[in-house]
């Protein structure tokens, strides 16, 4: 009995551990091929850790390294930040599995939670180390929780940016259900300027670092998407988040969500559907990003109206993603790197960076886009670039990512805060 035990404990820790326990004080030198710093490839730089931070990066020359520096060669490869994913549901799995609202519905928070510390260790170990991520979708707070418990170091897994229940007009969000008794709503319900008011404090009250808002939903009398607040509604969370210091995503696909969400000033526009040349250029001039899910749209056509990519012709969903896509490169909208991976598998992410790349974005900007950009965009000011003082948040891919995307997929070494998740 003694010995199963043991068997259950060693087992739990080779999954849960990571590859290397790191002191605060320990120093490790980097040797990769290429460093991408985010923002340029540089060829033949050096990479110095000290404890939890970067301490030097350049020419070889140029780095001192102490004597008892650990020597990481990483041939190869190129070094680069820590991918971040924008738009992430930890606790959710792809709807192919279990439908969106059976996992709302029937699956316990226990199981949510559950499938979430995997999801989490996946997303890591596939070279993103943050994670935004836009509600739990009917986990309540759950978010927060495993948030604080990847940064006690019980479970490994991304820092996290989390939105906890995400904010729906009444009656607009899912699931629906006839039974009042046992009904779970799948966000947190609000109206009117004071009830968002209180639900966007009480939601930062309980934890969350970003307020995500349904500026639009599927409600409509013949069941398509239609605006959900009222644009006064919208420019008071706004107004709530940003007295905080917090920014907001907003999920819109029509012309006219996204039309009071950028007058309302959001940060970020998930989806982006219903965007026109003038919209864009509005977003544009008002420093509003886009996080397109381009992945997340391939995936719903494939799961539900029998679309087979590479096999059968692009549908009309597929053809109107990559004209809105174009049309936010051309009107040069900030694009921030998200997938709404969740939709499709944790660990997957790098499948939008890819897309983003097939569908006109360039390999070197579709890189800043998932880690100076993403950083930037989310108020992260110690992330996605490889420069003294930042965090030691890097990933190292085999292959040349600015000329090949696809070498995102292969990765090949992972830190964290210093302390390496993965070493092939």
């Amino acid at each position: 009995m003694k010995k199963l035990n043991l068997l259950i404990i060693l087992t739990f820790y080779a999954f849960f551990a990571p590859a290397q326990s790191a002191r605060t004080d320990t120093a490790i030198l980097l040797k990769p091929d290429r460093v991408f710093d985010g923002q340029q490839i540089h060829t033949g730089w050096w990479v110095l850790i000290i404890g939890k931070h970067i301490e030097a990066v350049g020419e070889p020359a140029a780095i001192h390294a102490p004597g008892d520096a650990k020597i990481i060669e990483l041939k190869g490869t190129t070094l680069m930040p820590g991918m971040i994913e924008g738009h992430s549901h930890l606790f959710l799995h792809p709807y192919n599995e279990t439908s969106w609202n059976d996992q709302v519905l029937t699956e316990s928070r226990a199981e949510r939670t559950a499938r979430a510390v995997v999801h989490a260790r996946e997303t890591l170990l596939a070279g993103f180390t943050t994670v935004r991520d836009l509600g739990t979708e009917g986990a309540g707070y759950d978010d927060v929780g495993l948030k604080i418990a990847i940064m006690k170091g019980v479970v490994p897994g991304p820092r996290m940016l989390v939105a906890t229940r995400a904010i729906v007009a009444t009656g607009s969000y899912g699931p629906k259900s006839l039974n009042e008794n046992t009904f779970i709503q799948g966000g947190e319900e609000a109206d009117g300027v004071e009830g968002i008011t209180h639900v966007v404090r009480s939601q930062i009250g309980h934890g969350a670092d970003v307020v995500k808002i349904y500026a639009d939903y599927r409600w409509a009398p013949d069941g398509t998407a239609a605006p959900t607040f009222t644009e006064d509604e919208l420019k008071k969370a706004v107004e709530v988040a940003h007295s905080s210091g917090r920014i907001v995503a907003v999920h819109s696909g029509t012309e006219e969500g996204m039309r009071r969400s950028v007058m309302a000033g959001v940060n970020t526009i998930e989806h982006g559907d219903g965007g026109t040349p003038e919209l864009f250029k509005m977003m544009k001039d008002k420093g509003i990003a886009l996080c397109p899910t381009l992945a997340a749209t391939e995936a719903i056509e494939t799961y539900y109206h029998g679309w087979k990519k590479g096999i059968t012709p692009e549908n009309a969903a597929i053809k109107h993603k990559r004209e809105m896509f174009s049309m936010a490169l051309k009107a040069g909208v900030t694009i921030c790197m998200g997938g709404d991976v969740g939709v499709f598998p944790h660990g997957d992410n790098a499948r939008e960076m890819i897309l983003m790349a097939e569908y006109g974005m360039k390999p070197i900007d579709v890189l800043r886009s998932a880690t100076s950009v993403n950083a930037e965009v989310f108020n992260q000011k110690q992330l996605g670039n490889i420069k003294p003082g930042f965090l030691a948040d890097l990933v190292a891919v085999q292959g040349k990512p600015d000329e090949d995307i696809s070498a995102v997929k292969q990765v090949k070494f992972v830190m964290k805060d210093g302390v390496i998740y993965r070493q092939d």
